[in-house]
């Protein structure tokens, strides 16, 4: 009868590790930005297992509860005491407590790498107490643990991966991505400025966009090996200039992410060849990139000073309304409604729906009454929110 029993109260947990076995339920969250500042937010609609496409992160559910995270910035000195260094993003996760029981973290490893055991664990701060969890396993992709409760989580490597990587170089190959952004023209030189980031794989892209707003991103196949702590080059024969020559590829894990290269290239090139090479000359990735694709963005770079108020709320319509916070669109709506440009019926309009689609509506709503309305709401934006203002450029590329 004990027995009969103890796997009757141990059935659910069965059924979910079952169902968790079976191919995760990919999701799209919501994108909140602040000042530059990126959030993820999704409601899993029950129990099993969700993974956002933007980070990576899977999260496995007793039940149904609404998710909350964002990347905040590392405190190294947490980890120096312990000989831990950092393995990926650190993560802010807030959620209903006990609705989350497993997380699975991306990792960066190369497969022959996962064969050391306590090459990576998670650390977890809560409540000014930092504690290490063993994984209960770790797979070609993630790192997985129990939830204890939520805060922060974040993968850290310890010293068996730097003693591994003083004896073999071959250790400290991180799985890695390239990525392209393409900044804005200089109106007087008319010159394009290519940037080259050298990052971990498991960094989560939409990160490192919302600190590169002002810049066009180019999608290449991404995905490359590379060697912490080796020198590289990037060599582009359409380039007139590549800086700098060469440079340590270093594990950065944020908050900010700044260009490894700078590629300069005449205006009118259409297509280049861009090349990452290691201190050796060989080749680690190499993709031929089509800059007709960024036309319309640079053509509205070109030209800051010749855009109408009207004209410039259309060119940064879709930034806008992925950026705009709640709190911020409440307050523009409030603002609009007593200067006059839209009226309670309006007002009432734009209530209802998700965040995006509020957006949107304010935006499209305001753009479509002229000059006079779009010159408020940009005025609004830079009183409310300089930061998104700076970040959509919205004052230096109006009229006088």
């Amino acid at each position: 009868m004990t027995v009969t029993l103890g796997w009757f109260l141990l059935l659910p947990h069965i059924l979910l590790l079952i169902l968790c076995l079976g191919q995760f339920q990919g999701f799209s969250p919501e994108l909140l930005t602040e000042s530059g500042n990126t959030s993820y937010r999704f409601r899993c609609p029950g129990p099993g297992g969700f993974q956002c496409t933007l980070t990576g992160l899977v999260f496995v559910m007793d039940q149904g509860a609404e998710l909350l995270y964002r990347t905040v910035q590392w405190d190294e000195s947490l980890l120096q005491s312990a000989g831990k260094t950092p393995a990926g993003p650190l993560f802010d996760i807030q959620c209903p407590e006990d609705a989350v029981c497993e997380l699975h973290l991306p990792h960066c490893e190369t497969k022959d790498a996962l064969v050391c055991e306590d090459l990576l664990s998670v650390v977890h701060i809560a409540h000014d107490a930092t504690s290490f969890l063993k994984p209960l396993k770790i797979t070609d992709t993630h790192v997985i643990v129990r939830v204890p409760h939520l805060s922060l989580f974040g993968l850290v490597w310890g010293k068996t991966r730097e003693m591994l990587g003083r004896i073999w170089n071959h250790w400290k190959q991180i799985r890695s991505q390239v990525l392209l952004f393409l900044r804005p023209l200089n109106p007087k030189t008319l010159r394009q400025n290519l940037n080259v980031l050298l990052l971990p794989s498991n960094v989560p892209l939409e990160e490192v966009k919302s600190k590169t707003r002002d810049s066009v991103y180019i999608e290449t196949p991404s995905c490359c090996d590379l060697i912490k702590d080796q020198r590289y080059s990037v060599s582009c024969p359409e380039a007139y200039k590549v800086q700098p020559q060469n440079k340590e590829f270093h594990l950065d894990f944020g908050p900010n992410y700044h260009p490894t290269f700078e590629i300069r290239l005449p205006t009118s090139t259409e297509e280049a060849t861009i090349t990452v090479q290691d201190q050796r000359r060989g080749k680690v990735w190499e993709h031929v990139i089509d800059l007709t694709d960024s036309v319309q963005s640079k053509e509205n770079l070109l030209e800051p000073q010749s855009l109408s108020p009207e004209k410039m709320l259309d060119s940064v319509r879709p930034q806008f309304v992925e950026s705009v916070s709640e709190p911020v669109l409440n307050q523009l709506l409030d603002k609009l409604l007593q200067q006059g440009v839209i009226n309670d019926e309006e007002m009432e309009s734009v209530c209802e729906g998700t965040r995006s689609h509020r957006a949107r509506h304010v935006i499209d709503m305001v753009r479509k009454k002229g000059r006079q309305a779009s010159s408020s709401l940009i005025d609004h934006i830079w009183e409310l929110d300089p930061g998104l203002s700076r970040t959509l450029h919205l004052r230096s590329r109006l009229t006088s």
